[in-house]
């Protein structure tokens, strides 16, 4: 099979009903929660625990995830533009002058819920687990957190695998003889929408990319287009490896039973993966500018990393529930 050199330009939306659609990327979201879910309830019926714990739970991570993924992307990244459009903090909309939203919302399109970081879903789902455990005391926050990452490593997966679809998040140029290396034709920086609609004079983003990528009359733009690093797909099957050792642990070691191990483990594996992936990846901006040597992904994942060796290296402390 041939890898090198392919040329990557899928439409963001799998199908559109009305007013209604269906992106690739929430679609993942979706599948990495249900996912989560199911994994979740085979460990809370192995250790006895109640069904309708695990729907608290799961109420709880979710809202945890989103809002921290979002408030990690507007602070960590995009700050000096969120600061000036509030509204589009928690709502999947982006302002735009020749859109529609809904059909009688002007200056407004629908985006789905884009830009979230995953520092801010750590965060977020570390805090939510505290809430969680002072709703239900007879569970220990490190004995949540033991099992959870398990399905959260598997997820990011998903996560990344929607990155991808959306052609985004994506990798530093490289040469096209380079095993995997991609052209995203939608990449926002070699070729935004905008672009797109000027070059072709056509009236949706999806024809005019299509044009760009299959019509001769385009081909030097499309040429023009460097060829990158699937940075995407390098970071989310490296989780892959994660969830399977995390599993491994779970199901077949005594791990679990020191409090705050496998927390550890997820924390030493998922960051450590993110932040040499990091030396691939075009720059996602931040505050890396201001600190220099590293980018801002890195700098948030070092702390991760370090609390994660904590936990993996400290004495045994407790006994898990």
């Amino acid at each position: 099979m041939y890898f090198l050199g392919f040329t990557w330009n899928p439409a963001d939306t799998l199908f559109k009903i009305g007013v209604i659609q269906i992106k690739y990327y929430n679609l993942l979201w979706i599948i990495a929660f249900a996912l989560g879910w199911y994994l979740m309830k085979k460990i809370f019926l192995k250790e006895k625990k109640s069904l309708e714990q695990l729907d608290s739970l799961f109420i709880y991570t979710v809202l945890a995830t989103m809002l921290g993924a979002r408030l990690g992307h507007v602070f960590f990244y995009d700050w000096p533009y969120y600061q000036n459009h509030l509204l589009e903090i928690l709502l999947p909309i982006r302002e735009s002058a020749d859109s529609t939203l809904f059909g009688f919302i002007n200056g407004y399109e629908f985006t789905g819920f884009t830009g979230l970081a995953s520092h801010g879903a750590a965060i977020g789902i570390i805090i939510g687990m505290y809430l969680y455990t002072r709703k239900y005391p007879e569970f220990k926050i490190l004995w949540i957190l033991d099992r959870i990452v398990i399905p959260v490593s598997i997820g990011a997966f998903c996560v990344r695998l929607g990155n991808f679809f959306n052609s985004e998040i994506n990798g530093k140029p490289v040469e096209k003889s380079f095993a995997l290396a991609t052209r995203f034709v939608r990449d926002s920086d070699d070729m935004p929408a905008y672009k797109a609609l000027s070059i072709t004079k056509e009236k949706t983003v999806n024809a005019a990319y299509n044009l760009i990528e299959k019509d001769p009359r385009f081909a030097e733009y499309l040429e023009a287009i460097p060829y990158r690093h699937p940075a995407q797909l390098y970071e989310g099957f490296c989780y892959i490896f994660v969830f399977a050792i995390l599993y491994y642990l779970y199901w077949k070691t005594d791990k679990k039973d020191k409090l705050g191990y496998l927390f550890g483990v997820f924390l030493v594996l998922l960051w450590t993966v993110r932040f040499f992936v990091e030396y691939v990846k075009k720059s996602q901006g931040g505050f890396e500018e201001s600190l220099g040597l590293l980018s801002t992904g890195q700098w948030l994942s070092i702390p991760f990393i370090l609390v994660g060796f904590y936990y993996i290296l400290r004495p045994k402390s407790g006994t898990s529930k």
